[in-house]
């Protein structure tokens, strides 16, 4: 069985990062927040030898989900010809109505409304296996209320996106985000994995847990004022 690999189109408006897992020699890709038109996104895969084996949500918000209907109708229409299953969308449960609201969501306010959903809601811990390929759900609520990572613990990567960035986090001023929340899910939930796991964000270049540990303002300022509080 090929090494678990990891590869990404940057797309949209936002320059949203679209990620693809996938094991080397093998012919499926997990896709991750298929940012923008999504029957590019499948016609890149299919040139480079990919089927789509499923489709992770981190979020709702419209830069993430813009690709959504288009990648998952092309890959059921080719599952379909095949006589294979049916491609699934998978998000966390806490984020269905933000997926469907296009308020919410922001879609509307940028000029494309938006309003999908996905086939399967995940809750934290929940592992997800797709042609053997497997992750975890990890919650981290702040960006939006349901918002979450997928750990890809046998390759060291993690599936950030829009909670963590190199240095940064994510914002947290549209409807359910919490700069409060976001800071504790990320020191409860990702700082715990190992220090060498690779952060991939949903926008600019990734990272590893032990640098933001050391060096991300957010995270590190509020742990060494915790600190001089209660000294």
């Amino acid at each position: 069985m090929g090494e678990l690999k990891i590869g990404r189109m940057v797309l949209g408006i936002c320059q949203t990062n679209c990620y693809f897992v996938y094991r080397e020699d093998e012919p499926y890709a997990v896709v991750v927040d298929p940012a923008d038109k999504g029957q590019n996104i499948y016609d890149a895969l299919r040139r480079n030898g990919f089927r789509v084996a499923g489709i992770l949500l981190t979020h709702g918000h419209f830069d993430h989900i813009w690709g959504l209907d288009g990648l998952r109708d092309a890959a059921n229409a080719a599952a379909e010809a095949d006589g294979a299953e049916q491609v699934k969308a998978y998000a966390h449960e806490a984020e269905r109505d933000l997926l469907k609201d296009t308020g919410m969501n922001v879609s509307a306010q940028a000029g494309r409304a938006c309003s999908t959903y996905a086939d399967v809601y995940v809750k934290d811990g929940q592992e997800i296996s797709l042609e053997g390929m497997t992750c975890r759900v990890i919650a981290t609520p702040g960006h939006t209320a349901g918002g979450c990572c997928y750990y890809f613990e046998e390759a060291g990567i993690l599936l950030a996106v829009d909670t963590l960035f190199a240095e940064s986090v994510g914002r947290t001023d549209f409807p359910t985000g919490s700069m409060g929340t976001l800071v504790r899910s990320i020191k409860e939930k990702l700082f715990t994995l190992p220090e060498d796991t690779r952060v991939y964000p949903g926008h600019g270049e990734s990272t590893t847990i032990g640098h933001e540990k050391k060096c991300n303002p957010f995270c590190v300022a509020s742990i060494q004022l915790a600190q001089k509080i209660f000294r």
